[in-house]
């Protein structure tokens, strides 16, 4: 049996902001955009793994509240976010930094055997990126 991935949701609170910063600051293609009722779902892929998809959307199947209550809580990095591997790190932590990037921790050896470092999208999804 095998088993991959092929893709994985981030909940965002504008998307807009969220394609600019997947796209802009981190490199991701916009693969698909699909517009619905107020809704959202866009599809980024990595240029050197198109067929790992990340969904940007903030599609809720709820009340108003529900859509608030999920907001509030993306906006405080509750949820998962997405870890990605650089092959330099330090350059993409420069360029994360140039398009305004929060940094939540800097580049740095890890204890458990990697260098990474992290920052949190527009919405507050946490990134973790480590060198390859």
């Amino acid at each position: 049996m095998s088993l991959s991935i092929s893709k994985c949701f981030v909940q965002v609170t504008d998307v807009d902001s969220a394609v600019a910063f997947y796209r802009d600051a981190l490199g991701l293609e916009v693969q698909l955009d699909v517009p619905n009722d107020g809704f959202r779902w866009v599809t980024v892929v990595p240029p050197a793994q198109p067929d790992v998809a990340v969904i940007l959307t903030n599609y809720v199947d709820g009340s108003e509240a529900d859509r608030s209550n999920v907001a509030g809580l993306v906006t405080k990095g509750a949820f998962g976010g997405v870890h990605f591997r650089a092959d330099d790190l330090e350059a993409t932590f420069a360029r994360l930094v140039e398009h305004g990037a929060e940094v939540v921790d800097e580049p740095a050896d890890q204890p458990w055997g990697v260098r990474d470092g992290s920052v949190r999208d527009p919405s507050g999804n946490l990134i973790r990126i480590d060198q390859a």
